[in-house]
Parts: C-alpha cells; structure tokens; sequence
C-alpha cells in the first residue's frame, strides 16, 4: 500500500492556502460550462419535439371535430336528409384547400438556390 505524502510547506505556500475553494470553484465551473453547452441545447430539443407533437395531435383532433360538425350542420339544416349534397359542398371545400397549398409549394430546385 502506498503512503500518500503530505506537501511541504513550500508546496502549501505556492497552491495557497484556498486551494480546496479553488477547486470547488474550478468543478462549479466545468458542470455550469456543460449544463450550458449540453444538457440546455438537449432539453430544448425534447421539449420542441414534444410540444410540435403535441400541438400537431390537437390540430388533427381539432380540424376532424370542424370537418364532422359540418359535415353534421350541412345535412342537417342546409341538405336536409341528402348526405350526397353535404359531401359535394365538403368536397369542394377540402379540394379547393388543397389547391391553394399545392399553388404555394416551392419545387426542390428553387429550396437548392437558395444560399
């Protein structure tokens, strides 16, 4: 077994006498340097990821009860008893949506233009 050998007093005077302050200090200073590099940058990701999916799952929730109460309010005070019709004006709605979006798509030749 080794004996761990006590510094002189030569060595005492040049670590100072706050030498354990110091090293508190230097260790406080590598995990504030590490929680802010890593782990911050880690719980923000997570945290964007789970409220994108969050909010992505409340917006389908949401567009299908509109969707299903239209449809609903359609049959029942504007087509009274022909779904065919409620389904036709739903249609057009969706359809005419979906060309609006399609309109404002950019094609993968002007996303590579870009610098």
């Amino acid at each position: 077994m080794t004996q761990i050998n006590e510094p002189s007093s030569a060595e005492k005077a040049k670590l100072g006498d706050d030498w354990p302050g110091k090293a508190v200090d230097l260790i406080d200073l590598v995990v504030d340097t590490v929680n802010d590099r890593v782990i911050r940058p880690v719980i923000i990701i997570g945290r964007s990821v789970v409220f994108g999916l969050l909010i992505a799952a409340l917006v389908i929730v949401l567009a299908t009860v509109v969707a299903v109460a239209t449809l609903r309010i359609l049959d029942v005070y504007l087509f009274a008893g022909h779904i065919w019709a409620s389904y036709t004006v739903l249609g057009i709605i969706f359809s005419g949506v979906g060309l609006i979006a399609w309109s404002k798509r950019t094609s993968s030749a002007d996303i590579d233009d870009v610098p």
